[in-house]
């Protein structure tokens, strides 16, 4: 039966309490650390995927442009992805000044696929993820709170654990970027409780900073309403000095430009993305 009044059935975003918001005045001043997703977010996007000489050419081109950290592909979620990871590494591809990525679900068995396919780089940046709203625990996931932040923190002890042995064994040296995915649609008060035990975990020290990403995995609202949730998070999470914050905007509202100035006005040291 159709609703007499559809858009009833739609709840406004709740405002966030920041009543002092510094974010509207002021200007960016310098350039973020830019983070090429085109490799992984922008092929997840197309009709066809990438194979393995297209990533190449597309690689060289994001090098050439100036990019110094690029996410290079899922290697657990696909053979091309890996092999691709592994064509980069063994195939001396990597510029010296460039730093990969690669992306990985909050699960053992992907970690470890992931890990190995970074093995013999001379730095990696490996970004894990799992989702923290609450629709995401409650519907998909079934899970509690506790839940949620025990997989965050079990993901990053792996990750810790095999990239120690694997700088012992081989000199790649590790670093570590964790998403809240559904960041714009969580609680800000958990979104920084993982973000802080994950920061923790890992023992983030201004020598050795995790980058943390807060995703509007969905535009749940407006540009001004993620600002607003990135100066929370800015102005709340533990060892600040020791976290690299980073954005990434999606753009199903149109937004995603706006989203991205202004959150580095927000606060922000870092914007991934895709050309």
């Amino acid at each position: 039966m159709m609703l007499q009044n559809p858009a009833a059935k739609y709840r406004p975003f709740a405002p966030i309490a920041l009543a002092d918001r510094q974010w509207p005045n002021k200007l960016i001043e310098r350039a973020p650390i830019w983070m090429s997703t085109d490799l992984r977010d922008g092929n997840q996007a197309l009709f066809e995927p990438m194979n393995v000489e297209r990533k190449m050419r597309m690689f060289r081109t994001v090098c050439e442009i100036g990019f110094k950290e690029i996410e290079v592909g899922f290697p657990s979620a696909s053979q091309t992805d890996f092999d691709f990871v592994r064509a980069l590494i063994e195939g001396g591809h990597i510029p010296a000044d460039v730093t990969i990525q690669v992306l990985t679900q909050a699960r053992e068995d992907l970690i470890r696929r992931t890990m190995e396919s970074v093995r013999g780089a001379p730095r990696a940046i490996i970004h894990v993820y799992n989702a923290t709203s609450p629709t995401f625990r409650e519907l998909v996931f079934g899970m509690e709170k506790p839940q949620v932040l025990a997989l965050a923190v079990s993901a990053v002890r792996l990750i810790k654990q095999i990239g120690a042995e694997m700088e012992k064994e081989c000199g790649t040296e590790i670093r570590l970027e964790y998403s809240p995915e559904t960041f714009s649609a969580t609680e800000l008060d958990f979104a920084r409780e993982v973000c802080d035990a994950v920061t923790a975990e890992w023992g983030a020290t201004p020598e050795n900073k995790v980058i943390l990403n807060l995703p509007a995995t969905v535009e749940v609202a407006t540009p001004n309403v993620y600002a607003d949730q990135v100066e929370w998070m800015h102005r709340n999470l533990a060892r600040r000095d020791s976290v690299v914050l980073s954005l990434h905007p999606h753009n199903d509202r149109g937004s995603g430009v706006a989203a991205a100035e202004l959150g580095l006005m927000a606060g922000a040291d870092r914007v991934e993305g895709c050309l």
